[in-house]
């Protein structure tokens, strides 16, 4: 399929930022303080299980995944940590309905507020992401206790909204991958586990693999053509390395998204695509990749037009 061939709505023009009117669903009921409760208090104290928290959660697109536990009676039970990051932590869940073979494995993110996090250069990536109301932008502006958990929260609803998007791109086309988002509750974000479902491996970040020259070629292309689909949307990843791109059956599958900026409504974009662009090119190139075909100049170029920014 050629580039022209995908669907207009792929493609951002200059105008109204994306997030201008997309306040995320918590911050449309009130003024939290915290996340929201457990509506069953503390994991039982015998199997460290929990309720789904299916119910009162925000749930990624439809069709739902046929492997995704959607039953109310289903019940989580934490696994352990998977990782641990700047501005969340990841753990592993199984979500399973008692007995019965009903069961899925879930990557569990969750964000830290601004005084918990160890990534604080926030402001730049926060430009294009206004909510409606000066209260709110005041609040995050100050940096108080509900406006750190505002930014907090605007992490989690940004990262799920951009998996969403990409996710429902990915499945019409097959032009890039992405980890499904389950759902989206407070400043817990639930997604689809990459790696061995049964054994509870995670799929290896690209940065462990030492790929020969067809397999390197290969994964090349395909981020190109992820890079691609996120600029079409609007997008630059904010924050694209080595680690946090996964390697799973020969798929390059993009994650951690809560940085991702909008490339048309932020005016440092084009410099975070560019950054993007300059990072993994030079991984490739140093794995052996020819460093005409990783030209970061004339592939952030491209990319820039993809996005209408020039």
């Amino acid at each position: 399929m050629r580039d022209h061939d995908l669907p207009a709505l792929e493609r951002r023009t200059r105008g109204k930022s994306r997030f201008d009117d997309d306040e995320p669903q918590f911050l449309k009921r009130g003024r939290p303080t915290e996340s929201p409760a457990d509506p069953d208090g503390e994991p039982d104290p015998d199997t460290g299980e929990r309720w789904s928290s299916w119910d009162d959660a925000v749930h990624g697109p439809e069709p739902h995944p046929d492997w995704l536990v959607t039953e109310l009676a289903a019940k989580d039970t934490e696994l352990g940590v998977l990782k641990t990051g700047k501005e969340a932590d990841v753990h592993l869940v199984r979500r399973a309905v008692p007995d019965t073979d009903r069961s899925c494995l879930l990557a569990v993110k969750r964000y830290r507020d601004v005084e918990h996090r160890l990534f604080h250069r926030d402001a730049g990536y926060l430009e294009g992401r206004r909510v409606r109301r000066s209260r709110e932008n005041r609040a995050m502006a100050g940096r108080t206790a509900f406006g750190r958990q505002m930014i907090a929260g605007q992490w989690a609803a940004a990262e799920f909204d951009a998996l969403a998007r990409l996710w429902e791109i990915g499945a019409g086309h097959d032009r890039i991958a992405v980890p499904y988002p389950v759902q989206l509750r407070g400043t817990e974000l639930m997604l689809e586990f990459v790696g061995d479902a049964e054994s509870g491996q995670a799929a290896p970040r690209l940065a462990q693999l030492r790929p020969g020259p067809t397999e390197l070629r290969d994964l090349w292309d395909q981020l190109v053509e992820a890079l691609r689909v996120l600029a079409r949307a609007g997008y630059a990843h904010g924050d694209l390395s080595p680690y946090n791109l996964l390697v799973h059956r020969g798929r390059l599958v993009v994650i951690d998204l809560p940085q991702v900026v909008d490339v048309v409504a932020n005016p440092q974009g084009p410099e975070f695509l560019a950054r993007d662009v300059r990072v993994v090119g030079a991984w490739f190139v140093a794995r052996g990749l020819a460093a005409e075909q990783a030209d970061p100049v004339a592939l952030t170029g491209e990319l820039l037009r993809e996005a209408g920014v020039r």
